[in-house]
């Protein structure tokens, strides 16, 4: 050990004189702690809801969607073979889409109304937990193990989400009525068109808009409700890598050419992960200023230390101490202070990221309120993702603050003049 480090590590311990001087480098640590701490739990916290949230999406949504121009696609099982050969493709699946009314006994919903193929759709989608029931229950096939009466088993299968099952007061294998918006003319004039249906699953996404909105039919049944015939809205696609959606996407528009069109996850959701990077780059700003804080009290502390010091400085320098190695005292003691601090910090956010859903299951059952609100908030849970590589720039930075805030004072103690130190003692 350098001697320059041994007296620097002699400076911190408090002696009567320097009590006042200790309680201030206690609050300088206790500051960068806080500050260390608050950043890595925060920014965890916005990496696990980032991570969390993309995966709801591309769980219910595609990576890929291809559609035509003009509207309805009519040859989409050559369309799917055509997509399967373009590489990074990985599974492809027709889907319908629509917008419809949910009609129960006591209640009534608007949906989005989507019509899948139940032999490959769950290749490129996961609707999430199922509640009850079953996606094998769409087809009237699967549905004899029920046990269901005649006119039960003749019914078409829907499946629909918590949320809107709360809504509409349904449970598994209640019977609902969806309403189309296109009407149907008829002698007495245009009326909505109309069909019952039994619920043949609930499901649970975990991302409150999808479970509240959203209602599935098998293909066939969807395209005789909207009298498609044998069209569907559009392809769906999976893809083996998802930040090279946007590239496939083009790849494929190129293979189909006019009049297809293909947008890829990214851009669906342009809006909502550019939103949540720049409030990422936000907080981590904020924040940094405790970290600030805590720099501009360790400029106070080895200011007063220079100030108590005086003495003790002239006398080294007289024995042959240089002014770099005076600097070197007081910069070496303002990186202890933040290093310790930056320590402390690392461990304690590390520890509360890392067990963020049994913090916040503690801090709900001790004031006894929901942190994430299902009907508030895209997730109900709080998630959480350590990213090594913030934790390298957080200490790092951390690190460069303390060093920056310790060269004013050490600057200022390398200037002392021996003599005038002296002169009065």
């Amino acid at each position: 050990m350098s001697y320059e480090a041994f007296i620097a590590l002699r400076c911190l311990r408090a002696k009567r004189k320097q009590i006042f001087v200790s309680i201030i480098t206690s609050i300088s640590i206790t500051g960068i702690f806080l500050g260390v701490a608050a950043l890595i739990i925060v920014l965890a916290v916005m990496n696990g809801f980032e991570t969390d949230l993309r995966n709801k999406i591309l769980g219910i949504n595609s990576h890929i969607v291809l559609m035509e121009y003009s509207g309805a696609m009519r040859n989409y099982q050559k369309v799917m073979k055509d997509c399967s050969r373009v590489e990074g493709v990985v599974a492809a699946t027709p889907f319908i889409y629509s917008q419809a009314m949910l009609k129960s006994e006591n209640n009534i919903s608007g949906v989005v109304l989507r019509g899948l193929s139940t032999e490959d759709a769950f290749k490129v989608i996961n609707l999430g937990k199922m509640r009850s029931g079953s996606v094998d229950y769409l087809s009237a096939e699967r549905r004899p193990a029920l046990g269901l009466s005649e006119e039960l088993h003749s019914l078409p299968g829907i499946i629909i989400g918590k949320e809107l099952a709360k809504t509409l007061g349904v449970f598994f294998l209640n019977t609902v009525n969806i309403v189309s918006p296109v009407g149907i003319a008829t002698p007495m004039g245009v009326v909505p068109r109309t069909k019952k249906f039994i619920v043949a699953g609930i499901f649970e996404s975990g991302f409150y808009e999808y479970d509240a909105t959203l209602a599935y039919l098998s293909l066939r049944d969807c395209q005789e409700f909207l009298n498609m015939t044998d069209m569907v809205t559009g392809i769906e696609i999976k893809v083996n890598d998802i930040y090279k959606a946007d590239e496939i996407a083009k790849a494929i528009e190129r293979r189909l050419g006019f009049p297809y069109w293909a947008r890829n996850w990214m851009e669906m959701n342009k809006n909502l992960f550019s939103a949540l990077r720049l409030e990422k780059i936000a907080m981590f700003i904020i924040l940094s200023l405790i970290v600030l804080v805590a720099a501009f009290n360790i400029i106070t502390a080895l200011i007063m230390v220079v100030m108590e010091k005086t003495k003790d400085i002239a006398i080294l320098k007289s024995m042959g101490a240089t002014s770099a190695s005076i600097m070197k005292i007081f910069i070496l003691q303002g990186l202890i202070i933040g290093a310790i601090g930056t320590l402390l910090g690392c461990l304690g956010g590390l520890a509360v990221a890392c067990n963020m859903e049994a913090v916040s299951s503690f801090i709900e059952n001790l004031f006894g309120f929901k942190i994430l609100p299902g009907d508030v908030y895209y997730l109900s849970e709080l998630p959480s993702r350590v990213n090594s590589v913030d934790v390298i720039i957080i200490v790092i930075g951390t690190m460069l603050i303390c060093f920056l805030s310790t060269i004013y004072p050490s600057w200022r103690a390398s200037k002392l003049d021996p003599a005038e130190a002296l002169r009065y003692e």
